[in-house]
């Protein structure tokens, strides 16, 4: 093996900290890492809506039935099996082998096919100008809902938590894995500010197997979400210049460390990666100021804080993060991914009305003081918000296990939400069935969802694609045109 390349080889397995995040931000607005289009100054695709996207992640999949999509037919029928009902049979529905793929076989899989119906655990009312029914968990984000664009009808096809990968990626756990969506609209897109990364994550993921969320597989690793810390002290681990070390001693370390390169530069001239990595520490120097400065919140005022709930005991968590994103999108960062609660968190298969009950609480207050707060400042004009979660939970009663107070896990039909640039306000978009089960019509798989955050970004998802690399025609998904404004 070659001295350039033990030496690259060993750069690359000292630099994962502040380092290699800025070379993998030059190594793509240099030109070096390209797909098949993207050619210098092709990008974007068509003129742009949107700047930035704030991408909300709850992990473990809540209830689109006591959230955003009620049901009064739960109530009537309550107890009931599905047959009982006057409603078509759910489970006697095409879409339910069309649409579901269990990993467990048929004949032993029980989950999503529970007969008796379950009733409402909480009441609901219909707000704003297009009347929408939210249930009374939602105090303050119901005083929102004429900002935002509700689509009622999404799909996916696993019916466990690795689901919760698929809605970043697009792929079930059984095929290839796939670059999540913010390293796609990363891979897409110029930065904005040099100083910081273009895809940032808060808050997750918290566990090493849906790492795939963030992660860019074949796009290499300069396009992977970077985790942020709300720590101003410490936000990026192995990013704090050591204690015991000056700033003008560190600049003299890199001073040193870009003069040897440039050693290595002159003999071999034409190794592009290699001159961007001498650049990235410039920028990694530079870093170290620019994204503790984004995660501090002692600027903000008390009022803008209260507005996130960040006083309170139960929304501080969730409040800080998405204060966190709007600074960060502010400041030029184009995707930020955030998870204001930890893995499965919303997993209700028992006690649901008190899971429900507690975490809306956490979240409620938060989500519309982030809302509020981007249209006061103009942001939401160039800012796309999405709000999502996994799966719904099942119409039916679980009752593995004995259970009697929880829905399981619900591909079939579920709920997001979006608001912000180029989308319509106060919407909905589709629907499932009276019983909540199935997405209605052709319904949206989640690669759909991808397809209209990067159309608002100015990309088209069929046109993003990497030489050697083919993707299917699912993974492109088709931009939902309806909700366009």
């Amino acid at each position: 093996m070659s001295q350039l390349n033990n030496r690259r080889e060993f750069m690359a397995s000292t630099g994962m900290s502040f380092g290699s995040v800025a070379m993998g931000a030059l190594l793509a607005g240099d030109g070096i890492v390209k797909g098949a289009n993207q050619e210098q100054g092709k990008f974007p695709h068509h003129s742009p809506r949107a700047r930035s996207v704030i991408w909300v992640f709850l992990s473990g999949g809540y209830s689109h039935l006591e959230t955003f999509d009620p049901k009064p037919a739960l109530n009537k029928y309550a107890g009931k099996t599905y047959a009982e009902t006057p409603h078509p049979n759910p489970l006697e529905s095409p879409l339910h082998k069309k649409r579901f793929r269990s990993v467990p076989s048929e004949e032993v899989n029980v989950r999503d096919v529970y007969p008796k119906i379950y009733p409402m655990q909480v009441g609901f009312r219909q707000y704003g100008e297009c009347g929408i029914g939210i249930t009374d968990w939602w105090p303050h984000f119901s005083k929102c809902v004429d900002d935002v664009c509700f689509i009622r009808n999404m799909w996916t096809t696993d019916n466990d938590h690795a689901a919760e990968n698929q809605i970043h990626t697009g792929r079930h756990r059984l095929d290839e894995v796939q670059p999540s969506i913010g390293s796609w609209a990363n891979y897409g897109l110029g930065a904005i500010n040099e100083n910081l990364p273009k895809f940032i994550v808060l808050g997750g993921p918290t566990r090493s197997d849906t790492r795939e969320s963030i992660a860019a597989d074949y796009l290499g690793p300069a396009h992977a979400g970077v985790p942020l810390k709300n720590d101003p002290a410490n936000p990026l681990s192995f990013g704090t210049r050591n204690g015991s070390q000056t700033a003008r001693e560190q600049r003299r370390e890199f001073e040193l460390i870009a003069a040897l390169n440039q050693i290595t530069a002159r003999e071999n001239p034409r190794d592009q990666a290699l001159n961007a990595r001498i650049k990235s520490y410039e920028l990694a120097f530079r870093m170290q100021s620019s994204v503790p400065e984004a995660v501090q919140l002692c600027g903000e005022t008390s009022e803008t804080q209260s507005l996130y709930g960040i006083e309170g005991e139960k929304t501080r968590t969730a409040g800080q993060r998405l204060l966190v994103a709007r600074r960060l999108v502010e400041r030029g960062v184009r995707f930020v991914q955030v998870f204001p609660s930890a893995y499965g968190t919303w997993d209700s298969h028992r006690d649901l009305k008190k899971n429900h009950t507690r975490l809306c609480q956490t979240v409620d207050k938060p989500i519309s003081g982030l809302l509020t707060d981007l249209k006061r400042r103009g942001l939401l004009e160039e800012t796309v918000v999405v709000f999502c979660t996994e799966f719904g939970r099942t119409p039916g009663l679980e009752e593995r296990g004995g259970g009697t107070t929880g829905r399981d896990h619900h591909p079939n039909g579920f709920t997001i939400w979006m608001a912000g640039a180029g989308l319509k306000r106060g919407y909905i978009h589709g629907a499932t069935d009276e019983l909540g089960y199935h997405a209605l019509g052709d319904g949206h798989y989640v690669t759909d969802l991808h397809a209209t955050v990067l159309h608002l970004l100015g990309l088209d998802n069929r046109k993003l694609e990497v030489p050697g690399r083919k993707r299917l025609d699912i993974d492109h998904g088709k931009p939902i045109h309806e909700i366009l404004a």
